[in-house]
Protein backbone atom coordinates (compact mmCIF):
# COMPACT_ATOMS: atom_id res chain seq x y z
CA UNK A 1 0.00 0.00 0.00
CA UNK A 2 1.58 3.45 -1.12
CA UNK A 3 2.21 6.02 1.97
CA UNK A 4 -0.14 8.65 1.47
CA UNK A 5 1.68 12.15 0.46
CA UNK A 6 0.58 15.14 2.36
CA UNK A 7 0.51 18.90 0.19
CA UNK A 8 -0.40 22.11 2.22
CA UNK A 9 -4.10 22.86 1.68
CA UNK A 10 -5.70 24.81 -1.14
CA UNK A 11 -4.27 28.55 -0.90
CA UNK A 12 -2.11 28.31 1.85
CA UNK A 13 1.68 27.86 0.95
CA UNK A 14 4.87 27.67 2.60
CA UNK A 15 7.60 29.97 2.70
CA UNK A 16 10.81 28.10 2.42
CA UNK A 17 14.37 29.12 3.99
CA UNK A 18 15.04 30.58 0.52
CA UNK A 19 12.16 33.40 1.04
CA UNK A 20 11.98 33.64 4.71
CA UNK A 21 14.81 35.88 4.62
CA UNK A 22 12.30 38.81 2.73
CA UNK A 23 9.81 38.50 5.39
CA UNK A 24 11.96 38.95 7.87
CA UNK A 25 13.73 41.87 6.13
CA UNK A 26 10.45 43.37 5.56
CA UNK A 27 9.42 42.87 8.98
CA UNK A 28 11.86 44.83 10.66
CA UNK A 29 11.50 47.73 8.31
CA UNK A 30 8.35 47.58 9.53
CA UNK A 31 9.25 47.24 13.46
CA UNK A 32 11.72 50.03 12.75
CA UNK A 33 9.36 52.86 11.02
CA UNK A 34 6.41 52.34 13.95
CA UNK A 35 9.48 52.58 16.28
CA UNK A 36 9.73 56.31 14.87
CA UNK A 37 6.08 57.11 14.82
CA UNK A 38 6.07 55.74 17.73
CA UNK A 39 3.71 53.13 17.47
CA UNK A 40 3.41 49.71 19.96
CA UNK A 41 3.10 46.48 18.61
CA UNK A 42 -0.30 44.58 19.02
CA UNK A 43 -0.63 40.45 18.77
CA UNK A 44 -3.78 39.13 19.04
CA UNK A 45 -5.00 35.56 18.92
CA UNK A 46 -5.62 34.07 15.66
CA UNK A 47 -8.99 32.88 16.54
CA UNK A 48 -12.19 35.31 17.31
CA UNK A 49 -15.76 34.93 18.00
CA UNK A 50 -17.46 34.68 14.89
CA UNK A 51 -19.98 37.29 16.33
CA UNK A 52 -17.06 39.87 16.70
CA UNK A 53 -16.10 39.33 13.37
CA UNK A 54 -19.97 39.80 11.95
CA UNK A 55 -20.45 42.87 13.87
CA UNK A 56 -17.03 44.29 13.13
CA UNK A 57 -16.77 43.61 9.76
CA UNK A 58 -20.53 43.79 8.48
CA UNK A 59 -23.37 40.78 7.65
CA UNK A 60 -23.51 41.64 4.55
CA UNK A 61 -19.95 41.96 2.98
CA UNK A 62 -18.10 39.74 1.36
CA UNK A 63 -15.66 38.55 3.74
CA UNK A 64 -18.59 37.39 6.09
CA UNK A 65 -21.17 36.09 3.40
CA UNK A 66 -18.41 34.36 1.13
CA UNK A 67 -14.97 34.01 2.69
CA UNK A 68 -14.64 33.11 6.70
CA UNK A 69 -13.13 29.88 7.73
CA UNK A 70 -15.76 29.34 11.03
CA UNK A 71 -16.58 26.17 13.41
CA UNK A 72 -17.46 25.16 16.30
CA UNK A 73 -16.72 24.03 19.64
CA UNK A 74 -19.35 22.97 22.06
CA UNK A 75 -21.42 25.69 22.45
CA UNK A 76 -18.68 28.24 21.07
CA UNK A 77 -18.19 29.57 17.45
CA UNK A 78 -14.75 30.38 16.37
CA UNK A 79 -13.70 32.02 13.08
CA UNK A 80 -10.04 31.98 11.73
CA UNK A 81 -9.50 36.18 11.94
CA UNK A 82 -10.16 37.31 8.52
CA UNK A 83 -8.76 40.92 8.82
CA UNK A 84 -7.53 42.55 12.24
CA UNK A 85 -9.57 45.77 12.80
CA UNK A 86 -12.26 43.88 14.59
CA UNK A 87 -9.87 41.93 17.21
CA UNK A 88 -7.99 44.83 17.97
CA UNK A 89 -10.78 46.98 18.08
CA UNK A 90 -12.50 43.96 20.93
CA UNK A 91 -8.90 43.73 22.79
CA UNK A 92 -8.96 47.44 23.36
CA UNK A 93 -12.51 47.32 24.37
CA UNK A 94 -11.35 43.96 26.70
CA UNK A 95 -8.15 45.49 28.09
CA UNK A 96 -9.69 49.50 29.22
CA UNK A 97 -7.01 50.63 26.43
CA UNK A 98 -8.35 54.12 26.80
CA UNK A 99 -7.40 54.06 30.56
CA UNK A 100 -3.53 54.26 29.42
CA UNK A 101 -4.35 58.03 28.50
CA UNK A 102 -4.01 59.82 24.71
CA UNK A 103 -4.66 58.18 21.65
CA UNK A 104 -3.60 54.36 21.25
CA UNK A 105 -1.30 54.03 18.69
CA UNK A 106 -1.20 50.33 17.57
CA UNK A 107 0.52 48.33 14.58
CA UNK A 108 0.59 44.44 14.02
CA UNK A 109 1.57 41.74 11.82
CA UNK A 110 0.54 38.34 11.40
CA UNK A 111 -1.79 35.92 8.76
CA UNK A 112 -5.05 36.70 8.19
CA UNK A 113 -7.57 33.72 6.07
CA UNK A 114 -10.30 34.20 3.80
CA UNK A 115 -11.74 31.31 2.13
CA UNK A 116 -11.66 33.00 -1.44
CA UNK A 117 -10.33 31.69 -4.91
CA UNK A 118 -6.29 31.76 -4.52
CA UNK A 119 -5.16 34.28 -7.02
CA UNK A 120 -1.76 35.89 -7.84
CA UNK A 121 -0.91 37.95 -3.96
CA UNK A 122 -4.10 36.31 -2.62
CA UNK A 123 -4.20 33.15 -1.03
CA UNK A 124 -6.40 31.81 2.13
CA UNK A 125 -3.63 32.45 4.20
CA UNK A 126 -2.39 35.34 3.31
CA UNK A 127 -0.23 38.17 5.54
CA UNK A 128 -1.06 41.55 6.89
CA UNK A 129 0.65 44.75 8.31
CA UNK A 130 -0.81 47.43 9.70
CA UNK A 131 -1.39 49.94 12.03
CA UNK A 132 -5.14 51.37 14.53
CA UNK A 133 -5.14 54.73 16.02
CA UNK A 134 -7.57 54.96 18.39
CA UNK A 135 -9.24 57.67 20.33
CA UNK A 136 -8.67 60.84 18.38
CA UNK A 137 -10.66 62.39 15.50
CA UNK A 138 -8.17 64.72 14.21
CA UNK A 139 -7.76 64.70 10.51
CA UNK A 140 -3.77 64.46 11.63
CA UNK A 141 -4.49 61.29 12.77
CA UNK A 142 -5.39 60.21 9.46
CA UNK A 143 -2.76 61.97 8.12
CA UNK A 144 -0.13 60.10 10.18
CA UNK A 145 -1.65 56.79 9.51
CA UNK A 146 -1.39 57.79 5.57
CA UNK A 147 2.30 58.90 5.98
CA UNK A 148 3.31 55.54 7.88
CA UNK A 149 1.54 53.45 5.27
CA UNK A 150 3.17 55.62 2.24
CA UNK A 151 6.55 55.46 4.51
CA UNK A 152 7.11 51.90 4.67
CA UNK A 153 6.45 51.75 0.84
CA UNK A 154 8.82 54.26 0.38
CA UNK A 155 11.41 52.82 2.70
CA UNK A 156 11.60 49.80 0.40
CA UNK A 157 12.05 51.39 -2.71
CA UNK A 158 8.32 51.10 -4.48
CA UNK A 159 7.71 54.60 -6.07
CA UNK A 160 5.04 54.18 -8.68
CA UNK A 161 1.89 53.90 -6.73
CA UNK A 162 -1.25 55.94 -6.66
CA UNK A 163 -3.25 56.83 -3.61
CA UNK A 164 -6.90 57.13 -3.68
CA UNK A 165 -9.09 59.25 -1.50
CA UNK A 166 -13.04 59.69 -0.38
CA UNK A 167 -14.53 60.66 2.16
CA UNK A 168 -17.75 58.60 3.08
CA UNK A 169 -19.19 61.27 5.56
CA UNK A 170 -20.52 60.56 9.06
CA UNK A 171 -23.86 58.67 9.63
CA UNK A 172 -26.19 61.96 9.16
CA UNK A 173 -23.83 62.35 5.63
CA UNK A 174 -24.14 58.55 5.16
CA UNK A 175 -28.32 58.24 5.66
CA UNK A 176 -28.69 61.58 3.20
CA UNK A 177 -26.31 59.71 0.45
CA UNK A 178 -27.96 56.49 1.09
CA UNK A 179 -31.51 57.67 0.57
CA UNK A 180 -30.44 59.49 -2.78
CA UNK A 181 -28.18 55.65 -3.76
CA UNK A 182 -31.57 54.04 -3.57
CA UNK A 183 -33.78 56.45 -5.77
CA UNK A 184 -31.18 55.79 -8.21
CA UNK A 185 -30.73 52.45 -8.31
CA UNK A 186 -34.50 51.50 -7.76
CA UNK A 187 -35.31 51.31 -11.27
CA UNK A 188 -32.67 49.51 -12.88
CA UNK A 189 -32.00 46.73 -9.62
CA UNK A 190 -33.51 44.01 -11.18
CA UNK A 191 -30.52 44.07 -13.45
CA UNK A 192 -28.25 44.22 -11.06
CA UNK A 193 -26.34 41.42 -9.41
CA UNK A 194 -28.19 39.47 -7.10
CA UNK A 195 -25.52 40.55 -4.06
CA UNK A 196 -26.40 43.77 -4.95
CA UNK A 197 -29.83 43.46 -4.74
CA UNK A 198 -29.33 42.17 -1.33
CA UNK A 199 -27.49 45.32 -0.17
CA UNK A 200 -29.90 47.53 -1.55
CA UNK A 201 -32.16 48.08 1.71
CA UNK A 202 -29.43 47.47 4.06
CA UNK A 203 -26.12 49.56 2.84
CA UNK A 204 -26.67 50.46 -0.48
CA UNK A 205 -23.18 52.42 -0.30
CA UNK A 206 -21.60 48.80 -0.38
CA UNK A 207 -22.76 48.07 -4.21
CA UNK A 208 -20.28 51.08 -5.43
CA UNK A 209 -17.52 48.13 -3.87
CA UNK A 210 -19.12 45.59 -6.47
CA UNK A 211 -16.81 43.76 -8.14
CA UNK A 212 -19.56 42.36 -10.67
CA UNK A 213 -19.63 43.08 -14.22
CA UNK A 214 -23.65 43.46 -14.51
CA UNK A 215 -23.40 46.50 -11.40
CA UNK A 216 -20.20 48.62 -13.00
CA UNK A 217 -22.68 50.64 -15.48
CA UNK A 218 -24.69 51.25 -12.66
CA UNK A 219 -21.89 52.22 -10.31
CA UNK A 220 -20.27 54.50 -12.72
CA UNK A 221 -22.94 56.97 -13.17
CA UNK A 222 -24.03 56.65 -9.23
CA UNK A 223 -24.13 59.79 -7.24
CA UNK A 224 -21.21 60.68 -5.52
CA UNK A 225 -21.22 61.07 -1.49
CA UNK A 226 -19.24 64.54 -1.95
CA UNK A 227 -22.61 66.07 -2.79
CA UNK A 228 -24.50 65.00 0.82
CA UNK A 229 -21.74 65.58 3.13
CA UNK A 230 -22.81 68.03 5.89
CA UNK A 231 -20.41 70.86 6.88
CA UNK A 232 -18.51 68.80 9.50
CA UNK A 233 -17.85 65.81 7.02
CA UNK A 234 -16.63 68.42 4.46
CA UNK A 235 -14.01 70.49 7.08
CA UNK A 236 -12.46 66.92 8.46
CA UNK A 237 -12.21 66.15 4.43
CA UNK A 238 -10.77 69.51 3.62
CA UNK A 239 -8.30 69.41 6.55
CA UNK A 240 -6.72 66.03 6.21
CA UNK A 241 -6.61 67.03 1.94
CA UNK A 242 -4.65 70.23 3.07
CA UNK A 243 -2.37 68.18 5.39
CA UNK A 244 -1.64 65.58 2.47
CA UNK A 245 -0.30 68.62 0.63
CA UNK A 246 1.65 69.96 2.97
CA UNK A 247 3.21 66.56 3.41
CA UNK A 248 3.95 66.60 -0.07
CA UNK A 249 1.90 63.21 -0.67
CA UNK A 250 -0.04 63.04 -3.69
CA UNK A 251 -3.28 61.80 -4.40
CA UNK A 252 -6.63 61.10 -6.90
CA UNK A 253 -9.92 61.60 -5.79
CA UNK A 254 -12.34 58.15 -6.07
CA UNK A 255 -15.86 59.19 -5.41
CA UNK A 256 -16.60 55.51 -5.03
CA UNK A 257 -14.52 54.55 -3.31
CA UNK A 258 -15.90 52.90 0.16
CA UNK A 259 -13.94 50.09 1.51
CA UNK A 260 -15.06 46.92 1.68
CA UNK A 261 -16.26 47.02 5.04
CA UNK A 262 -19.46 48.61 7.07
CA UNK A 263 -17.73 50.52 10.08
CA UNK A 264 -15.92 52.90 7.91
CA UNK A 265 -16.96 56.48 8.20
CA UNK A 266 -15.23 59.85 6.88
CA UNK A 267 -11.88 58.88 5.21
CA UNK A 268 -11.71 56.39 2.63
CA UNK A 269 -8.17 55.58 1.25
CA UNK A 270 -6.70 52.83 -0.94
CA UNK A 271 -2.89 52.45 -2.29
CA UNK A 272 -2.72 50.61 -5.68
CA UNK A 273 0.66 49.93 -7.62
CA UNK A 274 0.31 49.30 -11.85
CA UNK A 275 3.38 47.25 -11.12
CA UNK A 276 0.91 44.47 -9.88
CA UNK A 277 -1.42 43.95 -13.30
CA UNK A 278 -5.14 44.04 -12.56
CA UNK A 279 -4.60 43.01 -9.15
CA UNK A 280 -3.03 46.36 -7.81
CA UNK A 281 -4.62 46.61 -4.68
CA UNK A 282 -1.58 47.02 -2.29
CA UNK A 283 -3.23 48.70 0.89
CA UNK A 284 -5.81 50.65 2.35
CA UNK A 285 -7.63 51.93 5.22
CA UNK A 286 -9.86 54.56 6.64
CA UNK A 287 -11.26 56.18 9.87
CA UNK A 288 -14.07 53.98 11.85
CA UNK A 289 -15.67 56.41 14.29
CA UNK A 290 -18.63 54.07 15.16
CA UNK A 291 -17.04 50.62 15.47
CA UNK A 292 -15.60 50.78 19.16
CA UNK A 293 -19.11 51.57 20.02
CA UNK A 294 -20.71 48.69 17.98
CA UNK A 295 -18.48 45.94 19.84
CA UNK A 296 -19.62 46.96 23.34
CA UNK A 297 -16.87 49.81 23.77
CA UNK A 298 -17.07 53.21 24.68
CA UNK A 299 -17.66 56.05 21.93
CA UNK A 300 -14.05 56.21 20.27
CA UNK A 301 -12.51 57.51 17.27
CA UNK A 302 -10.30 55.33 15.54
CA UNK A 303 -8.24 55.41 11.90
CA UNK A 304 -6.30 52.38 10.73
CA UNK A 305 -4.86 50.39 7.76
CA UNK A 306 -3.95 47.33 6.48
CA UNK A 307 -1.36 46.14 3.78
CA UNK A 308 -0.98 42.72 2.51
CA UNK A 309 2.44 41.95 2.56
CA UNK A 310 2.51 38.61 -0.57
CA UNK A 311 1.07 41.88 -2.79
CA UNK A 312 4.17 44.09 -1.45
CA UNK A 313 6.58 40.85 -2.37
CA UNK A 314 5.14 40.79 -5.93
CA UNK A 315 5.73 44.39 -6.25
CA UNK A 316 9.57 43.97 -4.90
CA UNK A 317 9.75 41.05 -7.04
CA UNK A 318 8.69 42.72 -10.42
CA UNK A 319 10.52 46.06 -9.51
CA UNK A 320 13.98 44.40 -9.18
CA UNK A 321 14.17 45.36 -5.54
CA UNK A 322 15.94 42.78 -2.92
CA UNK A 323 14.31 43.10 0.49
CA UNK A 324 17.04 41.17 2.11
CA UNK A 325 21.35 40.23 1.28
CA UNK A 326 22.41 37.46 0.15
CA UNK A 327 22.42 34.45 2.76
CA UNK A 328 26.13 34.00 4.03
CA UNK A 329 27.55 32.65 7.18
CA UNK A 330 30.82 34.10 8.35
CA UNK A 331 33.04 31.37 9.18
CA UNK A 332 32.43 27.33 7.93
CA UNK A 333 34.38 24.70 10.18
CA UNK A 334 35.88 21.92 7.75
CA UNK A 335 36.62 18.71 10.30
CA UNK A 336 39.11 15.85 9.03
CA UNK A 337 39.02 13.16 11.62
CA UNK A 338 36.52 12.57 14.92
CA UNK A 339 39.25 14.78 17.25
CA UNK A 340 39.14 17.62 14.68
CA UNK A 341 34.78 17.16 14.99
CA UNK A 342 34.98 16.90 18.56
CA UNK A 343 37.00 20.60 18.63
CA UNK A 344 35.01 22.09 16.79
CA UNK A 345 31.81 21.41 18.45
CA UNK A 346 32.86 22.94 21.85
CA UNK A 347 34.69 25.90 19.77
CA UNK A 348 30.93 27.25 17.77
CA UNK A 349 29.84 28.44 21.06
CA UNK A 350 33.32 30.49 21.76
CA UNK A 351 32.77 31.65 17.85
CA UNK A 352 29.40 32.70 18.12
CA UNK A 353 29.77 34.33 21.71
CA UNK A 354 31.86 36.65 19.35
CA UNK A 355 29.01 37.79 17.43
CA UNK A 356 29.92 35.93 14.52
CA UNK A 357 28.02 33.23 12.87
CA UNK A 358 29.59 29.92 12.37
CA UNK A 359 28.34 26.22 11.35
CA UNK A 360 30.11 22.94 10.53
CA UNK A 361 29.10 19.77 8.83
CA UNK A 362 27.18 17.10 10.57
CA UNK A 363 27.79 14.46 8.17
CA UNK A 364 30.85 13.41 8.48
CA UNK A 365 31.65 14.36 4.56
CA UNK A 366 35.09 14.26 2.89
CA UNK A 367 36.47 17.70 3.16
CA UNK A 368 36.03 18.07 -0.96
CA UNK A 369 32.06 17.85 0.13
CA UNK A 370 32.78 20.27 3.28
CA UNK A 371 34.40 22.71 0.80
CA UNK A 372 31.48 22.76 -1.54
CA UNK A 373 28.72 23.17 1.10
CA UNK A 374 30.54 25.96 2.26
CA UNK A 375 30.41 27.49 -1.02
CA UNK A 376 26.48 26.51 -1.52
CA UNK A 377 26.27 27.91 2.49
CA UNK A 378 28.21 31.48 0.52
CA UNK A 379 30.59 31.15 3.83
CA UNK A 380 32.93 34.47 3.77
CA UNK A 381 35.72 31.88 5.66
CA UNK A 382 36.81 27.98 6.56
CA UNK A 383 38.55 27.35 8.99
CA UNK A 384 40.17 23.85 7.88
CA UNK A 385 40.97 21.66 11.32
CA UNK A 386 43.07 18.24 11.19
CA UNK A 387 45.36 16.36 13.01
CA UNK A 388 48.13 18.49 12.92
CA UNK A 389 46.30 21.71 13.15
CA UNK A 390 45.30 20.31 16.48
CA UNK A 391 49.24 19.80 17.66
CA UNK A 392 50.35 22.53 16.44
CA UNK A 393 47.66 25.21 17.94
CA UNK A 394 47.72 26.62 14.26
CA UNK A 395 44.18 26.30 12.17
CA UNK A 396 44.21 27.63 8.43
CA UNK A 397 41.84 30.37 7.85
CA UNK A 398 40.49 30.31 3.75
CA UNK A 399 39.47 33.39 3.01
CA UNK A 400 37.04 32.21 0.22
CA UNK A 401 36.50 35.20 -2.00
CA UNK A 402 39.88 35.76 -2.12
CA UNK A 403 41.36 32.06 -1.91
CA UNK A 404 43.85 33.61 0.70
CA UNK A 405 44.93 31.31 3.46
CA UNK A 406 46.65 31.75 6.86
CA UNK A 407 47.92 29.72 10.07
CA UNK A 408 46.54 31.10 13.10
CA UNK A 409 45.63 30.34 16.16
CA UNK A 410 42.38 30.64 17.35
CA UNK A 411 42.32 33.49 19.53
CA UNK A 412 44.07 35.23 16.94
CA UNK A 413 41.31 33.98 14.54
CA UNK A 414 38.48 35.04 16.43
CA UNK A 415 40.29 38.85 16.56
CA UNK A 416 40.92 39.04 13.28
CA UNK A 417 37.20 37.90 11.92
CA UNK A 418 35.34 40.21 14.72
CA UNK A 419 37.74 43.47 13.57
CA UNK A 420 37.31 42.32 10.02
CA UNK A 421 33.28 41.57 9.63
CA UNK A 422 31.98 43.01 12.95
Amino acid sequence: MPKPKYTTHLGMVDILPDESPKWRALEQIIHEEAAKFNFEEIRTPIMEQTELIVRGVGQLTDIVSKEIFAFEKGDSHYVLRPELTAPVVRAFVEHHMQQRGGSQKLYYIGPMFRAEKPQKGRQRQFHQFGLEILGSDDPIADVECIAFMMRIYQRIGIKNFDLKLNSVGDPESREAYKEALRAYLKPNLDEMSELSQKRFEKNPMRILDSKEEEDQPFIEQAPVIQDYLNEESKEHFEKVKSYLDDLGIAYSLDPHLVRGMDYYTRTAFELTSSDLGSQDALAGGGRYDLLVEEVGGPSTPAVGFAAGMERLMIACEELGIELAEEKSVDVYFVTLGDAARKWALTHLPKTREAGLSATMDYMSRSMKAQMKDANRENALYTLIIGDNELNEGKFTLRNMKESEEMPLSFDEIIEKLTKKLL
